[in-house]
């Protein structure tokens, strides 16, 4: 019976030299992946705010065609109303072009939150504002550009060209470099 416990007692565990090894290697392997994963998370989040960004020019432009008003896209600080500046990192603003006398839906203003300075981005635009009309062929054309802590290397830019539709671009409208703040 003494040869059992011994048995039992010999394949019972790990060595202390066999758990040191382990955590060495999984130390290396994380210091080696590291790095890596901070680039892609910076790639993901630039992605999340120009799908926000594109989502917000399809919303502006499908708004101008549905209330037959003209609809403009801006960046706002309080929400309800656009800023006036190029700076659109806290939230765009999707606002239908109501006139006074009309009887306007209980809520014709669409907000869409970036929250890009959290995550240390800053998304600028060329125009105070990008206005879609419903009775014209053509809006205004502009280019918003996101940028992180990386600069101008890592910039992307969403063009909207003068028929309101969007695309995502790593030069500007003019095929030049893009430019961060």
């Amino acid at each position: 019976m003494a040869t059992e416990t011994r048995k039992m007692r010999k394949f019972g565990g790990f060595t202390l030299a066999e758990i040191a090894v382990a955590i060495g290697v999984l130390a290396v392997a994380a210091l080696v992946v590291s790095p890596g994963l901070g680039e892609y998370l910076r790639d993901c989040r630039r992605a999340a705010t120009l799908n926000s960004l594109a989502h917000a020019v399809h919303l502006a432009r499908s708004s101008a065609a549905a209330l037959g008003v003209r609809a403009t896209l801006c960046g706002t600080l309080d929400g309800r109303s656009c800023s006036r500046t190029s700076d659109w990192s806290d939230a765009v603003l999707v606002l239908p072009d109501f006139p006074a006398d009309a009887a306007a839906s209980a809520d014709p203003v669409r907000m869409l939150r970036l929250d890009a300075t959290r995550v240390r981005q800053t998304v600028r635009s060329n125009r105070n504002a990008i206005d879609l009309d419903p009775l014209s062929p053509y809006a205004t054309t502009a280019t918003v550009t996101v940028c992180d802590d990386r600069g101008a290397r890592s910039a992307r830019a969403l063009i909207v060209s003068r028929t309101g539709r969007p695309r995502l671009s790593e030069r500007d409208a003019s095929g030049r470099a893009l430019a961060c703040p």
